[in-house]
């Protein structure tokens, strides 16, 4: 990778604003949002609910467009693409973990991993092999051909992190990743995701767990829309000071 990808943002927000409805029913979700998340960066974002933290995610994976403002991936503005470009550039840069996982019902496992893959050109053979590496990773390799109504909550939010990992996603955006999951099978997807970063990926995570953003580089707290405090490194004390005091467990 060269310095000048190495300086450039993988993500980047500019005085991004998301206003819901009109007139007496509307809702300013985001106000005027900055942030630019680089290669090999792990940010977390917590917040009050209602503050604005899914919204950023969507608007961050191009499932949304903003209301006023830019949102740039590897440099390429979302807002000037067409939908099948847009499409192309959520299938082969960002990964996204979804909170109700959305996965195809009459897929198994290892197709609904692939089938982004193979939507973008990979050859059936080598889609199910990487993703069944993406399975192994995860620790769910024996999941691969089952439906998603024979696995439990926990396992489908494995496989649904799994798709979002496979291939060479640059970006990799997760909403609450560890909701569904036990403990210890939260912290194990947080080593990955975070090693997934430290190979040269960015990555944003919604959360409300302090003990959960500790694996960030730096963690952002919005509220009513805005970026109101930030905290850079893994201090559990300082993160747990500045939840509290930003209403982030709300």
């Amino acid at each position: 990778m060269s310095q000048t990808d190495l300086a450039r943002p993988v993500l980047q927000l500019r005085n991004v604003t998301r206003v819901h409805g009109h007139g007496p029913s509307e809702v300013h979700a985001l106000r005027g949002v900055d942030l630019a998340v680089h290669p090999g960066e792990f940010v977390a974002v917590m917040g009050p609910s209602g503050s604005g933290k899914s919204t950023l995610l969507t608007l961050a994976g191009g499932l949304d467009r903003p209301s006023g403002g830019e949102v740039l991936v590897e440099g390429v503005e979302l807002g000037g693409l067409s939908r099948t470009g847009l499409a192309a550039v959520r299938r082969r840069s960002v990964g996204y973990v979804f909170q109700d996982y959305n996965l195809i019902p009459a897929l198994t496992a290892a197709e609904n991993i692939a089938l982004p893959r193979e939507l973008d050109g990979t050859s059936g053979r080598t889609a199910r092999r990487e993703a069944l590496a993406a399975l192994t990773e995860l620790g769910i390799a024996e999941l691969a051909d089952r439906f998603p109504e024979e696995m439990s909550g926990g396992q489908q939010q494995r496989v649904a992190i799994a798709r979002a990992l496979v291939g060479d996603r640059r970006l990799v955006l997760a909403d609450e990743p560890t909701g569904a999951l036990d403990s210890a099978t939260g912290e194990a997807v947080l080593a990955v995701l975070r090693a997934r970063c430290d190979a040269g990926a960015a990555a944003m995570m919604v959360t409300h767990e302090p003990r959960h953003a500790v694996w960030a580089d730096r963690v952002v707290f919005l509220r009513d829309g805005r970026i109101v405090d930030e905290s850079i490194g893994r201090d559990a004390e300082t993160l747990l000071l500045l939840s509290s005091r930003n209403g982030a467990g709300r």
